[in-house]
Order: structure tokens, then sequence, then C-alpha cells
């Protein structure tokens, strides 16, 4: 038997800490560095998604309210004095912006109708993509952490391979012991990315759903509102 052989056999088997915080603070410092803006990354995307559920809930409620009230028999002209003394927002906001313009229009002493229909739907359109915009807002931030976080995380799975391979050419030493610990950080910072980016692109689409859903919402009652609106001008004129 080689007597180098036997020296190596003999000498004592180094157990590596493969333990995910050893696998963090073993790590090249910019794949530290991926990984911590990733960590950040998804703690962001779990903040905005947890805003967005009660922000979308609270405005489903807010509609389901609105149109109760509306279509239960009560005036439109002691719904707006009620919901024009307070902040409105979706529905809400959509009426009252169609109700002043309305009113705005009747107290003038012209009389004139001529664009007031036209006048009334640009400003419920306006409504709409205030609201559209309340509601869309930050949903950028899950959209790039969802496409850009696989890659940022690969971006470091690569560097943490290649110092690993640096570290084994010093070395001179390619047994499994010594290569299993680089490449395991380095692909550490792969799923780093993964846990960041399959959350934000779920939400994404969820919220992008929703936000379709409540749009097409408003714009039905847009047009509704805008018809009864139309035939009491028809019926002034």
């Amino acid at each position: 038997m080689n007597p180098a052989d036997v020296a190596q056999s003999a000498m004592p088997m180094v157990s590596a800490d493969v333990s995910l915080i050893a696998l963090f603070w073993q790590a090249h410092w910019i794949v530290k560095s991926v990984m911590l803006g990733l960590i950040g990354c998804s703690v962001w995307v779990w903040a905005i998604a947890i805003d967005k559920l009660i922000l979308y809930s609270r405005t489903k409620r807010a509609m389901d309210r609105f149109e109760q009230a509306f279509w239960s028999g009560e005036s439109i002209d002691d719904l707006y004095r009620t919901l024009s003394a307070k902040p409105t927002h979706s529905m809400a906001a959509c009426f009252v912006a169609a109700m002043r313009e309305w009113k705005r229009s009747f107290e003038s002493h012209s009389r004139s109708f001529a664009g007031l229909q036209m006048r009334i739907e640009k400003v419920m359109n306006v409504s709409i993509a205030r609201e559209v915009e309340r509601l869309e807002r930050r949903l950028l931030v899950l959209a790039t952490v969802g496409s850009a976080g696989p890659f940022v995380g690969l971006f470091g799975t690569g560097w943490g391979i290649m110092s690993s391979f640096q570290s084994i050419a010093a070395s001179k030493n390619t047994s499994l012991a010594v290569v299993a610990p680089g490449i395991a950080e380095a692909l550490f910072a792969t799923a780093v990315g993964l846990i960041a980016a399959i959350p934000a692109t779920i939400f994404y689409n969820k919220f992008t759903s929703e936000v379709n859903r409540q749009t097409q919402r408003l714009e039905g009652f847009a047009d509704e509102f805008s018809a009864i609106l139309s035939r009491q001008i028809d019926e002034r004129a």
C-alpha cells in the first residue's frame, strides 16, 4: 500500500457544518450581500401582500355597502349629501364626482345641458383611474422581485461556485468533504432567490386579477349611473 494513502486514511475526517446558518456565515461576502438583499425583498413582498389583502377586502366591502345603499331606493341627493361630507374611495368616489358635476351644472343659471353627459363621464373616468392607481400601487415591486429574484440568486450561486473552485485549486484537494460545503453555500443563494420570487409572482398574479375585477365593477357602475343621469338630462332638457 502506498504510504501516502496510509497517511491520508489515518487522518481524522473533518466534519463540515452544513446547517443553513453556517452556510450563510461561511459564504463569500458578495454571496452574503445577495442573500441579505433577497431576504429583505422577501420581507417587503410579504408586507405588501398583507397590506393589499387588507386593502382589497376593505374596498370590496365598501363597494357592497355602497351598492346596497344606492339600490335601496334612497334618494341619490340624500346619498350624495351623506357621502360628500367625508372622504370617499372606490365606487362612492365615482358617484360623488358625478353628482358634484351634476350639481354644478344645475346650480348654474344657464340651464345649458350641452356637454353635460360628456363631462359626467369624464369625471367618472378620472375617478376610476385614480382608484385603479391606488389599487395598483406597489404591485410593480412584486413583479420586479418575481422576475428578477431567481436571476439575482443565480448570480450569487455563480459567484459562490467560482469562489469554491478557487479554494479547491488553492488547496489542491478535490475530495467531496472539501467540495460539498462550497457548492452548498452557492446553491443556498439560488434557494433564497426562489423563496423571494415564488410568493412575489403568486401574489402579483392574484392581485392583478383582483384589480381587474374591481375595475370592471367600477366601470359597470359608471355605465349604469351614466345611463340614469342621461335619462334625467333628457327629461329636463
